[in-house]
């Protein structure tokens, strides 16, 4: 599988070349299992195009598309510069990138978005971005949870969005977890409309 075609359509919503060729060096950095596990561990949290195989790349495909349909509203979009509507598609591309951790665990880890993060961190030489891209983008994954900052014994664990653009890759990541929008996919995993 060319992951970098399975993610093309969402690359290609991008403008900046340096962050499309930095997606495309995390792409490689996911775990295989990104591409073939569902979105929701229990099947409780998510819509049917979510579940069953390859449902986590489609609940991260409709988060991008999402995303893209309300940035190209003006009213929406005209509050965001095009570098940090670019950096949100890509935090929702990598928002769930290690929603397993690092190698594949039978549930979600509630940590995720840490994890996530920290992959980030650590091969920030290799993505080539500008450190403030990659605190940006480090903090739009971080708190796409929302106010899900808790964790399976209640400690707190995840920290809350507090900016307008933590708030907007929270609610595009959100409303693709919405099991009454359903989104179409075909065969490919690519959204039909």
């Amino acid at each position: 599988m060319d992951r970098n075609e399975v993610f093309k359509t969402e690359i290609d919503y991008i403008k900046d070349e340096r962050i499309k060729r930095a997606c495309r060096v995390l792409i490689k950095l996911l775990p295989d299992y990104f591409f073939e596990v569902e979105a929701s561990s229990t099947g409780k949290y998510h819509p049917d195009y979510a579940l069953g195989a390859g449902g986590l790349l489609r609940h991260t495909k409709a988060a991008v598309r999402i995303a893209h349909e309300l940035l190209a509203d003006p009213s929406i979009g005209e509050k965001y510069t095009a570098e940090e509507k670019d950096l949100m598609l890509m935090g929702l591309m990598f928002h769930d990138g290690l929603k397993s951790g690092l190698v594949k665990e039978k549930y979600t880890r509630f940590d995720h978005p840490l994890l996530m993060v920290k992959l980030i961190q650590d091969n920030k030489d290799e993505l080539k971005l500008e450190d403030k891209e990659i605190t940006f983008l480090c903090d739009v994954i971080k708190t796409h949870m929302g106010v899900w900052t808790k964790n399976y014994n209640g400690e707190e664990v995840l920290e809350k969005p507090k900016t307008k653009y933590q708030n907007f890759v929270h609610m595009c990541d959100y409303l693709a977890s919405r099991k009454c929008i359903l989104i179409p996919f075909d065969e490919n995993n690519n959204i039909t409309v």
